[in-house]
């Protein structure tokens, strides 16, 4: 219990989740967009093919798979803030690698080890992060996450256009720094109260409450609200029961629709893609810049959006703008002109869609991932959830440089523009509103039947029994 006597107490701990969560979520987005850029040296310094450049890309997603797996038994056995700690450790000894790759292989193998500290964040920290919140700050909280995923994206963009001119192994190099910060920052936050109170630690679970949130009384009420639900840890099967399918369909399915509406395809290739049609290396790399300014901004509006629209509504308002925005893009392709105005509507559109599939389904993905599961299997549908993301990341980013090859530019985007229309269908049937409930009353509805009936509260307390 001594471990869990932090210093830091009251509305100071929420900014300071905020702060250790951005530093993992900066360390995903970073080793996971820096091949971007990287890409156009290493291609000519180890002599890569087509294949040779998407399994190099695609090592790092592999390596998430698996870390997201195997992150869900050990976080349930011995933490969220330890695990944290331990992908920390990871992301250091994959980095080093990384940097002093002296081939291919090895490098595939280092982007391999930075994939299972990814993973291991993508599934973590989301969960961490839910269960520490604040019922009204719990969409927002969750969203800087991603936010700082896509800041980190943006800092590689910059990182690579900085070091164009120098080497790819500095771009690398540069993100032991993250590295280092969310180790040590994770050392002075607590353990999940929900976690502590699924092992019987009801005293040390209290004690976090009572810091967190600043009183007693509220403290106490949401501890007995966590008892009353009588969770405890359950096997991987529990996902297959009926009740928890609901929940289920809705993470999974916007997870999947996160990485297939083609953002990953934009995000690794969006440099090589440009550069194939025209466009100079420069070029190519600072619009890359501007889509991670745009996916930064998206994000950041997002985090205020899911609390003050609802997630539901926030999906439902911006898709359609990505499937607009990727008709334009693959008919600019399609014309085949990279010159004058054509120019500059192309990369308008590309950042549009940006904004809007970056704002609505990226969003959305770890925040509903996080909330729509029971405790007792909380950790291992948010590893479904991660698993989904990263298997469907793994054949976008094994697939679209064939795919453009096959279909050419202009048809991978119209196709990555009816996935986002499904996307939209998907959310209107499937997802609910889950603004202003607590787990535990959506846990309630799901064992109610009624999780689909969710009654938009506008972020003040739900009217759902717990």
């Amino acid at each position: 219990m001594a471990q869990d006597r932090q210093t830091v107490s009251g509305s100071g701990i929420v900014n300071l989740i905020a702060g250790v969560a951005a530093t993992g979520g900066l360390l995903f987005g970073y080793d996971t967009g820096i091949i971007s850029a990287a890409l156009l040296q290493i291609t000519p310094d180890f002599a890569l093919g087509t294949l040779g450049q998407q399994v190099v890309t695609s090592a790092i997603v592999a390596g998430a798979l698996g870390g997201c797996l195997v992150a869900a038994p050990l976080s349930d056995r011995l933490g969220r803030r330890y695990m944290i700690m331990f992908a920390a450790l990871v992301f250091i000894v994959g980095t080093l690698v990384a940097a002093l790759s002296p081939g291919a292989v090895v490098l595939v193998c280092a982007r391999f080890i930075l994939g299972l500290a990814v993973g291991m964040c993508s599934q973590i920290v989301p969960v961490y992060i839910a269960e520490i919140a604040p019922r009204e700050k719990r969409g927002q909280m969750v969203v800087l996450f991603q936010l700082a995923v896509v800041s980190g994206i943006l800092a590689s963009f910059i990182a690579g256009y900085l070091c164009r001119n120098q080497s790819w192994r500095l771009m690398f190099g540069l993100g032991i720094i993250p590295a280092v910060i969310l180790f040590v920052g994770m050392s002075v936050l607590p353990r999940s109260p929900r976690w502590l109170a699924m092992k019987g630690n009801l005293e040390s679970a209290f004690e976090v409450l009572q810091r967190l949130r600043r009183d007693p009384q509220a403290a106490r009420r949401e501890l007995d609200t966590i008892i009353a639900m009588h969770d405890e840890q359950a096997p991987w099967s529990a996902l297959a029961q009926p009740w928890v399918r609901p929940a289920v369909v809705a993470s999974v399915g916007v997870a999947l629709f996160c990485q297939i509406s083609g953002i990953n395809a934009v995000l690794y290739y969006a440099p090589t893609i440009f550069a194939g049609v025209g466009f100079g290396q420069n070029t190519a790399l600072l619009t890359s810049i501007a889509i991670g300014v745009a996916m930064v901004v998206s994000t950041a509006f997002g985090s205020w959006a899911v609390d003050a629209w609802g997630r539901r509504r926030l999906l439902l308002r911006l898709i359609p703008g990505a499937v607009i925005s990727l008709m334009v893009l693959g008919t600019m392709f399609a014309i085949g002109s990279t010159q004058g105005i054509n120019t500059w509507i192309t990369a308008a559109a590309v950042v549009c869609y940006a904004i809007f599939n970056v704002g609505s389904l990226s969003v959305a993905i770890w925040l509903v991932g996080a909330e729509v599961y029971p405790l007792s299997c909380r950790s291992k549908g948010m590893s479904l959830v991660a698993a989904t993301h990263w298997t469907a990341d793994l054949l976008i980013s094994l697939t679209t440089l064939s795919l453009v090859q096959a279909l050419g530019a202009a048809g991978t985007f119209w196709m990555y523009a009816a996935i986002n229309l499904a996307a939209f269908v998907f959310v209107l049937r499937y997802v609910p509103e889950t603004r202003g409930h607590s787990l535990e009353q959506i846990e309630t509805a799901l064992k109610g039947g009624t999780f689909y009936d969710l009654p938009d509260s506008g972020g003040s307390a739900a009217p759902v029994e717990a």
